[in-house]
């Protein structure tokens, strides 16, 4: 699907007045004009995109910014696929949502009051562990 099949649908939210985002490919005009060039390019793309989300994939066990390089890919996947472009709206949407949802106040107080309740129980435990067997350096242990 291209802009032109799509007639250039936006999302516009409640009484603001969002500028509509225009559906499908970003590719320049020459490169639309040939099919089989636009195919190639849609192939090139699909790869680059491909690549970048296995790196991501890969990256989530390991040290590295794994989410950040997979939405990387999905925004390269989204400068040539309406699917893409969707599944970022959507993510984007979500993401805008909790962060609100964080920045709520009674939300924000919980979280504190969680935390700090947390952090005392784990305090706790380890003065109650160092209180019943001492405090070994790792390296002395067994000795």
């Amino acid at each position: 699907m291209n802009a032109e099949s799509d007639g250039g649908r936006g999302a516009s939210t409640g009484g603001a007045t969002a500028v509509p985002q225009k559906l499908g490919s970003k590719a320049p005009h020459f490169v639309k004009r040939s099919r089989t060039l636009h195919m190639s390019w849609q192939v090139g793309i699909f790869i680059v995109g491909l690549a970048v989300v296995v790196g991501g994939i890969i990256m989530l066990p390991l040290p590295g910014p794994g989410w950040l390089v997979i939405f990387a890919g999905m925004a390269i996947w989204a400068t040539e696929f309406v699917w893409a472009q969707l599944v970022l709206r959507w993510t984007k949407r979500k993401v805008t949502e909790a962060a609100h949802k964080a920045l709520d106040p009674k939300v924000r107080r919980r979280n504190i009051i969680l935390t700090t309740i947390g952090a005392v129980i784990i305090v706790a435990g380890l003065a109650v562990y160092v209180w019943q067997f001492g405090f070994a350096m790792p390296w002395n242990i067994g000795r």
